[in-house]
């Protein structure tokens, strides 16, 4: 007789997805797709090895978009597969619909032939025009957070953790990479037969973290288990820009454990990515934003780096908890930063997280400024704010502070050993923080108000406010502006040098001082992508004319949200700004991933 399986508790209740892990749940996925540049769709099946808990509960998968061909089942590796009944039910805006699909006695293999859509949220087709080479296409996913489901029919959940192995078909004069192992040879993949690569991912990873990439690539090896992707006119910079790479992952190894993860490469995108980086386990995505020429903007890569442990190992089982994910990194990117490049550029890097967190917390509502955040009935998008990045971060610096640095990080190895490749919720992390470290010391746990930092807006008022003895010099520039500072001082400045000098000013600084500004330093030329975005905001904020075009062609050819997004806030607090950002939006949606068109589309809403 079967028994009913418990139903989770609500904390473990994923409330962006239609699958029951409880009572059926995906052990592995294996793929056979086709990539249809001319009709802009993947193409093929996918097939889910589940493990059944309930005898009777059918398989619920999730899908957005998905045009579904037929459905097979099987009995067993070997079982023969036969095409089976399915349900698809009716699509939500956000979670897209249910692909429910009963279940005969000792079935434990679904394969679900299907094609995606054009609009697929995950997918960006990118024409031979949106690329470096102008030569050839393009295709990337992102499938964090629920984007997977709108190009493979899979349970989209963080909690539901799985292997999988893939097989991609691809134009032969392209190649094909997926976050995982591959099997071809870097001398020359593109001598691949037929256009054929196969892709197999040993380790156990959510849905999220499933990506594909298609395009003319280059590779640059960095060290015995790094390496860097990027189109071939890139890939040289892009060498020179990460060549740290295998030091920060020693210095991250020293302070939480191992490396589990083979290798770790990266592969530079067309600037229509819409995030800075992409934590893919053995293959972070990243923008060429970051690619500035002096190294100053690979705290990026020491984030997708520090998400090896943060994120990959201990992954966050709610959308929900997605500080677990995010807070942890920022904190573990600044130690190996720390290791590598010193004290003080770790230092600064804080200093402007805390400044971007106060920013951020301005513009939204308390509900939003809660780590814990309640996010039902809404994008999980909704929740890549700064208070997961910033606030958590800030929370764990507090701990560190209130327990001493060598005692925090012997808790957080034993936190990464022990729920490594798990999928865990605030609640886990609160009951081993209690048991680990707050009971040890109660003097010290008396100094961390953990239920304010978790489910009270704003920022507690014992919150460590990181100081950098490289801003007191910036600081004493801006308090004498108009007086340019000579330039023996700014000569040695770095970005993070530059961006904390122009967030001092005054939000209503005016063209005019703007314009003082722009003929000392020429900011409206600057090719560093951090300090133009920030110069660009301060240009839309004070309706800097001389600007215009430059603002109008960053936002044309840059689509990372973390530029695009405060700029055409900012454009349309004015009608005459909103007019403006309406008539750039048109000429720009064409070459933004999807997720950044609808987060424009919202703002212009």
């Amino acid at each position: 007789m079967n028994q009913p399986v418990p139903a989770p508790p609500a904390h473990r209740v994923d409330v962006h997805s239609y699958a029951q892990p409880h009572l059926v749940s995906t052990r592995h996925i294996e793929m056979d797709l086709t990539v249809d540049f001319d009709r802009k769709v993947l193409h093929g099946w996918a097939e889910l090895s589940v493990l059944r808990r309930d005898a009777a509960a059918p398989l619920v998968a999730d899908t957005r978009d998905l045009t579904i061909d037929r459905v097979e089942t099987a009995a067993g590796p070997k079982g023969k597969l036969k095409v089976a009944n399915y349900t698809l039910g009716k699509a939500d805006p956000i979670l897209g619909a249910p692909l429910t699909v009963p279940l005969g006695e000792g079935v434990d293999r679904v394969r679900v032939h299907y094609s995606t859509s054009p609009a697929a949220s995950a997918l960006q087709w990118l024409e031979p025009s949106q690329t470096a080479g102008k030569k050839r296409p393009y295709l990337f996913t992102q499938s964090q957070a629920i984007h997977a489901r709108s190009w493979i029919p899979l349970q989209d959940s963080p909690a539901v953790r799985t292997t999988f192995r893939a097989r991609i078909r691809t134009p032969k004069d392209l190649i094909a990479l997926m976050a995982s192992r591959h099997d071809f040879r870097l001398a020359n993949p593109k001598e691949e037969p037929n256009g054929e690569y196969t892709f197999r991912m040993p380790h156990r990873i959510p849905s999220y973290l499933i990506a594909l990439a298609v395009g003319d690539l280059g590779y640059r090896q960095l060290g015995h288990r790094t390496g860097v992707w990027a189109e071939p006119s890139e890939v040289e910079a892009a060498a020179r820009e990460f060549e740290d790479t295998e030091r920060m992952i020693q210095a991250a190894e020293k302070l939480y454990g191992p490396y589990a993860w083979l290798k770790y490469e990266l592969l530079v995108l067309p600037p229509s990515f819409p995030f800075g980086g992409m934590e893919n386990p053995l293959l972070t995505f990243a923008t060429p934003t970051i690619i500035a020429g002096d190294k100053s903007l690979v705290s990026l890569v020491a984030h997708e780096l520090a998400h090896s442990w943060s994120g990959n190992l201990v992954t966050n089982a709610t959308w929900r908890d997605f500080w677990l994910n995010e807070g942890f990194t920022v904190y573990v990117e600044r130690r190996i930063q720390e290791q590598v490049y010193g004290e003080a550029r770790a230092k600064m890097e804080a200093v402007l997280g805390r400044q971007e967190l106060e920013a951020e917390i301005a513009k939204l509502p308390a509900a939003d400024q809660l780590l814990y955040i309640d996010l039902k009935g809404r994008d999980p998008d909704d929740g890549v704010t700064a208070i997961a990045y910033e606030k958590g971060a800030l929370f764990l610096l507090t701990l560190e502070e209130a327990f001493g640095r060598e005692r925090f990080d012997q808790f957080l190895l034993a936190y990464f050993s022990t729920f490594a490749f798990q999928g865990i919720t605030t609640q886990d992390f609160l009951a081993f923080l209690q048991q680990n470290l707050l009971k040890k010391d109660p003097a010290a746990a008396a100094k961390v108000p953990v239920e304010e930092w978790l489910h009270q807006p704003g920022i507690p008022a014992s919150a460590p406010k990181p100081v950098s003895d490289e801003f007191t010099r910036v600081d004493e520039a801006v308090h004498a502006w108009p007086a340019v500072p000579p330039a023996t001082i700014t000569k040695t400045w770095t970005t993070h040098h530059w961006l904390h000098f122009l967030r001092a000013f005054p939000a209503d600084l005016g063209a005019a001082k703007m314009a003082g500004l722009d003929r000392a330093f020429s900011f409206t030329k600057s090719k560093n992508s951090e300090i133009a975005g920030q110069w660009l905001l301060m240009a839309a904020r004070n309706r800097y004319e001389p600007a215009a075009a430059r603002l109008e062609a960053f936002l044309i050819g840059v689509g990372r949200r973390k530029f695009v997004r405060p700029i055409y806030e900012e454009l349309v607090r004015t009608p005459a700004g909103r007019v403006r950002a309406e008539t750039i939006f048109a000429k720009a949606r064409p070459g933004y991933h999807p997720i950044t068109v609808a987060t424009v589309t919202q703002i212009l809403k």
